[in-house]
């Protein structure tokens, strides 16, 4: 197996000294708002990587954190923690704000079927960890204090930069002007930060209350459940020039090795071809897709159709082709299902050219969007075959999209959640025929049906079909009585 290590540059043949024990660590949520699609997209990533593991015969030992204190607006230590900004602006104590999102987190992750990890440890459990960590820090004289915290000295650390390929002049030269003038370095990141007595998420600690820093927060639980090396380490590759080069920076300075063997990134997820951002109001999120909709499921296959190491544009046009794709998908898988055995029996030596096929490819560092196109080609197979079924449904342990689940999946006619606009028209049309408007009802069921939603009038009320792909595989609606509407709301 061959997985591309983001430290050398270049595709590695994974080895793990005990395949008993692989042990993998991934960055885990902020959790003081809910996640979107981008973050989403890397924690399929991540859960691609421990199904392919799963596949090829390891066990694993996955450890990944939640950040509930010390993550500050800025990534590089300025401004403030994003939990207390959230629990300000929400009138909740950070606690609160922290299990309401954490919640919100977990149930998208089992809408998309990303599996959990075996160890999910919360940083506000592991302050203890941290402060020995730091402590560790201070004593080899790569941590210093300030009047505001404890920050690591980069220009003692010679290997600052390895990971990102930064050269520490330029980052030097390039830091922010309003900076601690205590600091030795402008890049130096902090370590502790100190509180004020105001501040409302603290614990006691050798240089006075405050709060761990966001870097040490995944060395010290990473090493705590991991023990000092482990074997791969992942996140996004917005963690790579400071998060994780501060991680590498902090962890091989305590350390005197390397923490880590293999780094792996997954890269951004774009929204019309541009940065996904909060400014720009394209953060979208499970939510949003589902008022759309759109199954989570349809957003793990659109995922799934481009490498993890490149970038990914969603688009609505782009999810309506992945919608449309993935239930021909089920189609086909259901169409082998029925097909049973005797007469419709395949060689076996064509399910063994398709398994081969399919695992050379997920294990040529993750090549998902390859082993689609095996997967696809077992569906198309000219022979029907419930070999073939079973076939897709062992590849599904890898790809996580219910295929096992099929029949359910399409037969199950199911309730979605419609955006605003269509809710609108359809209220506006139950009204027109209230007041017997009959031609403005009909102009507005041909408008709905444009739209790919057909609305069938019942005694207890309308029954909404909405019609997602063109050859009928599946169909999915609800029923409209007083009004349409539900969903998570935007906060609690």
């Amino acid at each position: 197996m061959k997985i591309y290590n983001t430290l050398t540059r270049k595709k590695e043949e994974f080895y793990a000294d005990d395949k008993e024990n692989v042990q993998l660590y991934s960055c885990g949520p902020t959790v003081y708002s809910y996640a979107h699609i981008g973050n989403l997209r890397t924690y399929i990533f991540m859960d691609i990587l421990r199904r392919i593991l799963r596949y090829e015969g390891y066990k694993l030992k996955h450890v990944m954190n939640i950040t509930d204190v010390g993550h500050l607006v800025s990534d590089a230590d300025e401004g403030e923690d994003k939990m207390v900004k959230t629990a300000r602006e929400q009138q909740k104590s950070p606690w609160e704000i922290a299990r309401y999102y954490t919640e919100a987190f977990f149930q998208d992750m089992e809408e998309l079927n990303i599996m959990k990890p075996e160890i999910i440890p919360k940083a506000t459990e592991h302050i203890s960890e941290m402060i020995e960590f730091v402590q560790g820090l201070v004593e080899k004289g790569y941590g210093y204090e300030t009047r505001d915290g404890v920050y690591f000295d980069i220009g003692k650390f010679k290997g600052y930069g390895k990971l990102s390929r930064i050269n520490l002049d330029e980052q030097i030269a390039g830091a922010r002007v309003e900076v601690n003038e205590e600091k030795r370095h402008p890049a130096d990141f902090a370590l502790w930060k100190k509180a004020s007595k105001e501040h409302i998420m603290q614990w006691p600690s050798p240089w006075g209350a405050g709060y761990p820093g966001w870097h040490i927060e995944c060395s010290a639980m990473g090493r705590k459940y991991l023990g000092d090396v482990f074997d791969i380490h992942t996140g996004g590759v917005d963690h790579i020039p400071i998060h994780h080069e501060n991680e590498i920076a902090q962890s091989e300075a305590l350390l005197g090795k390397p923490a880590v063997k293999y780094w792996m990134h997954g890269e951004f997820l774009l929204v019309d071809n541009g940065k996904m951002s909060k400014s720009l109001g394209n953060t979208y999120t499970i939510y949003d897709l589902k008022k759309k909709g759109f199954t989570p499921l349809t957003f793990r296959y659109f995922c799934l159709n481009a490498h993890y190491r490149n970038k990914l544009n969603f688009t609505w046009e782009a999810m309506k082709a992945a919608q449309t794709a993935y239930n021909r998908l089920l189609g086909g898988a259901l169409a082998h299902k029925k097909a049973g055995g005797g007469e419709n029996e395949v060689d076996q030596e064509i399910i063994n050219t398709f398994k081969n096929e399919f695992e050379e490819a997920i294990t040529d560092d993750l090549n998902i969007p390859k082993a689609l196109g095996i997967v696809w080609n077992v569906i198309r197979h000219e022979t029907k075959s419930s070999a073939l079924f079973d076939l897709l449904v062992q590849f599904d342990k890898v790809l996580g999209l219910d295929i096992d689940k099929v029949e359910e999946k399409i037969e199950d006619e199911r309730e979605v959640e419609l955006d605003d606009e269509i809710k609108e028209l359809i209220e506006k049309r139950q009204q027109a025929r209230k007041d017997k408007n009959w031609k403005l009802a009909d102009e507005i069921r041909d408008e709905l049906k444009d739209m790919g939603i057909t609305l069938e009038d019942t005694p207890k009320g309308v029954r909404v079909v909405w019609k997602n792909i063109e050859n009928g595989f599946i169909s999915l609606f609800f029923m409209c009585f007083q009004g349409v509407g539900g969903g998570r709301p935007p906060r609690f």
